[in-house]
């Protein structure tokens, strides 16, 4: 079979789910999952404040701030490393598996967070206890993304990729909103006293029983069909790693680039930002909570608009629309928000979210849709993760760090902005993909 009768082959090899309630169990599990395992991860950043002085106590304020973002960093460290891991078992042994494990992995961290002694009980081995826990999480994450991303991807039909991705992985936003929240009503109910004692904990601890919720819903579920019509051609590949790094090294550049500002402005807005208005600006805590919760929400509508917005138009022109947002906007958004009131840090924060939500709407599909089927998870899972450690893991050390050595409130945002424009000129280059089937040639043998 050459390989363009392949190609034309390829829209029959995949079986499309008409049971729409199987459907809505894919979207259900990939949504519940992309929430459980983001609110296991980011609970920790909006838990900064106390983190720094049980497990820091030793150093001056934004020394110990800045030692419990390295922390939160220390958490991507690990995920390049399961990107290779879970990428890899993805496309061997199928999707579902991987996922089921990875939120199981991430929810007995998040507990284990929330059980953990503190500096005064058990000395320098609170922080090293902490550090484990969250390497634990960084490698969990790894898989979680990417593989809840190509599942929902390679259920859907291909009219709707776009919107059903972007549905999905809009649910990343809610859980900061969550923890937001949460944080907000605790540190109101609770002595301060209290608080600093254990009422900080039960973020953590709710973790472990989502993560279960999590893991039934996605035990439901099928796997893939791009996944069974590889595995019935006898296409699954042996080494997807190796045949990724050998033969889709462009591609995953690509998706390098388009996760570096997705990672950074996710972690700006949802792991940073808070602190930024709390520490920098001087807003107070729940000021801070609240604008960032109704910002994260803007997000989310923005996100699911993007990717409908990308089945209709192409992944292309939502990109370069979101990335030219957010380079125009994000100098006065942080001008916006240092005014420190809580409409001004609405307003700003908000300004980010709209070019982010746009931007990452298509962005979960653009990239999967670059590889096929067998080796999709690996090459994805490891150029997203890589850019996840180097732009979204620094993002609130290096925000804090930047203020630090310029003296100036608006350091991050002129970060943001050149990163905007770079990414950019490189989604320029990238091939339009919303019309090409998930399964490529090479999945069934052309």
């Amino acid at each position: 079979m050459s390989a363009q009768s392949s190609a034309t082959a390829v829209a029959g090899a995949v079986p499309e789910v008409h049971d729409k309630s199987a459907l809505r169990r894919v979207l259900t599990s990939a949504a519940l999952g992309q929430f459980v395992e983001w609110y296991d991860f980011v609970v920790y950043a909006y838990s900064a404040a106390i983190i720094a002085k049980l497990f820091f106590p030793n150093s001056d304020p934004t020394a110990a701030l800045l030692s419990t973002f390295a922390v939160y960093a220390v958490g991507f460290v690990m995920r390049p490393l399961g990107g290779f891991i879970f990428g890899s078992l993805g496309d061997r042994i199928g999707r579902r598996r991987v996922l089921s494990f990875v939120i199981l992995m991430m929810g007995a961290a998040t507990i284990a967070i929330g059980l953990l002694p503190t500096y005064a009980q058990v000395g320098i081995l609170a922080p090293i206890l902490l550090v484990v826990c969250r390497l634990v999480q960084g490698l969990s994450a790894a898989g979680e993304t990417v593989g809840s991303n190509a599942f929902v991807a390679e259920h859907a039909p291909g009219e709707r990729r776009g919107l059903y991705v972007a549905f999905t992985y809009s649910f990343a936003n809610l859980p900061p909103i969550a923890a937001a929240l949460l944080v907000l009503l605790l540190t109101n109910v609770l002595t301060g006293d209290a608080y600093a004692s254990w009422g900080w904990r039960i973020p953590f601890l709710i973790g472990g029983p989502l993560a279960l919720v999590g893991l039934y819903i996605r035990r439901q579920v099928d796997e893939s069909p791009a996944f069974k019509a590889t595995q019935a051609a006898k296409r699954v590949a042996a080494t997807p790693i190796s045949d990724a790094v050998r033969d889709q090294k462009k591609a995953m550049g690509f998706s390098f680039a388009l996760a570096a500002f997705s990672s950074l402005g996710f972690y700006t807005l949802a792991g940073y930002f808070v602190s930024y208005l709390i520490a920098t600006v001087r807003l107070d805590s729940n000021s801070a909570l609240i604008s960032n919760s109704v910002a994260l929400f803007v997000a989310f509508l923005a996100m699911i608009a993007g990717g409908a917005l990308s089945d209709r138009f192409g992944r292309k022109p939502i990109l370069l629309i979101g990335l030219a947002i957010n380079a125009a906007v994000c100098i006065p958004a942080y001008l916006l928000a240092a005014q420190g009131s809580l409409v001004t840090a609405i307003a700003g924060q908000s300004l980010l979210a709209i070019g982010c939500g746009l931007f990452w709407g298509p962005v979960g599909i653009a990239l999967l849709e670059l590889f096929p089927t067998r080796t999709r998870f690996s090459a994805a899972a490891i150029s997203y993760n890589l850019a996840y450690t180097i732009f979204g893991g620094t993002a609130p050390f290096l925000g804090t760090w930047l203020i630090l050595q310029s003296g100036s409130k608006i350091a991050p945002a002129i970060y943001m902005a050149v990163v905007s424009a770079v990414v950019f000129l490189v989604v320029l280059m990238i091939p339009e993909t919303y019309k090409k089937s998930l399964v490529h040639a090479e999945d069934i043998g052309g």
